[in-house]
């Protein structure tokens, strides 16, 4: 399964890490030189949850910042007021 968000889409993204050596010009110097381009991977911040969709529970992955924003709605972890005579009614049914 590859490292996408299912709902913003961000996905793994290639870039380039430049060092620059010397003085800046502000500060008396000649300026500043690239010494070393290198490439980089940026990676989103992407976790593997549960969340309901479509009224089921299943498990995506989604980026830490969907999670923060409210984009996935988590399952209950515990059915609150479950009592004896539901769970009955449930068996019969």
């Amino acid at each position: 399964m590859p490292r996408v968000c299912k709902f913003s889409g961000a996905r793994t993204t290639t870039g380039r890490k430049i060092h620059y050596r010397g003085r800046p010009k502000s500060q008396g110097g000649i300026g500043l030189k690239p010494s070393g381009i290198s490439k980089r991977k940026i990676k989103p911040n992407i976790q593997s949850v549960r969340a309901i969709i479509d009224g089921r529970a299943v498990r995506i992955k989604t980026t830490a910042r969907s999670i923060r924003n409210g984009l996935v709605v988590k399952p209950l972890r515990r059915k609150y007021g479950w009592t004896r005579k539901m769970k009955q009614a449930a068996a019969r049914a």
